[in-house]
């Protein structure tokens, strides 16, 4: 494993990776903790905020192209950039029980969900994970 590709990556794709590893470990650190204690509200914050920075970024990796220049993933994004808020305004208005399902909804299958597609051959992150296979060489 090297983070070599990804930090030869054009940009944005290592800041919206950075941003999405910060996430997923933001993300697993709420889920475990107290919950509307002044420590979830403020980790909250910045998970939202790296959700929404991790959307945006993604409009300009093209690496899988459905529709023009965007993929599926877009999909995803475009998804996050209305759900992020949304599950915010729940919290604001002490619907703990819609608050908590879409969050968990989020961290499962916007992050995770979508990160394990990253790890798919040709994509940055398989290179990260499982290296580069170099032509004549043995990739064992």
């Amino acid at each position: 494993m090297s983070l070599d590709p990804l930090l030869a990556a054009p940009s944005p794709i290592p800041w919206h990776a950075f941003a999405a590893f910060a996430a997923l470990a933001i993300g697993a650190t709420q889920l475990v903790l107290p919950k509307g204690t002044p420590r979830h509200r403020i980790a909250g914050y910045v998970w939202a905020v790296l959700m929404l920075v991790i959307a945006v970024s993604s409009f300009w990796i093209h690496q899988i192209r459905l529709i023009g220049p965007f993929g599926p993933i877009h999909f995803l994004s475009i998804l996050v950039l209305v759900t992020v808020p949304l599950a915010v305004w729940h919290a604001h208005n002490q619907r703990v029980a819609k608050h908590r399902k879409v969050m968990i909804s989020l961290y499962v299958f916007a992050l995770i969900g979508a990160g394990i597609f990253t790890l798919l051959p040709g994509r940055v992150m398989h290179d990260v994970v499982f290296g580069v296979a170099r032509a004549g060489r043995d990739p064992i």
